[in-house]
């Protein structure tokens, strides 16, 4: 079976949102129609759906949560090299995210977390194999 992923996330301010996820080399894509919401192309089959939050709300069925005082998700990613996990979090942080730290070598696995714009938290990991 193939299969691809959509990530769909709620943000306060669209155009920003757009600049901020471009900045860590994630491709944009059209608009969607009414354009209150965009996808953009973190590699692959895997997308991130933006979506206003009337936009975002409608498509769930729910009130959007507040990212100040729950997690929704935690949308981990993975890269082939453990300096890209430092380097796309770096990059994150200089776009206006926020970092959740240092890296954390947990043998199996290299993984650093961060932020962005709206408070959804992520993270990329590295699996050396």
């Amino acid at each position: 079976m193939s299969t691809a992923t959509f990530v769909n996330l709620p943000v306060r301010d669209l155009d920003r949102a757009i600049e901020f996820f471009t900045a860590l080399g994630f491709t944009a894509g059209p608009r969607q129609t009414g354009g209150e919401s965009a996808q953009l192309t973190l590699g692959g089959a895997t997308h991130l759906i933006l979506h206003t939050p009337a936009a975002f709300a409608a498509f769930a069925g729910a009130e959007v949560c507040d990212t100040a005082t729950s997690r929704e998700v935690i949308v981990g990613l993975g890269v082939d090299r453990r300096e890209q996990v430092d380097d796309l979090v770096d990059r994150a942080v200089v776009a206006g995210g926020t970092s959740l730290g240092r890296g954390q070598d947990l043998g199996f696995m290299y993984m650093r977390g961060f932020r962005d714009l709206d408070g959804h938290q992520w993270s990329f990991l590295h699996l050396p194999g």
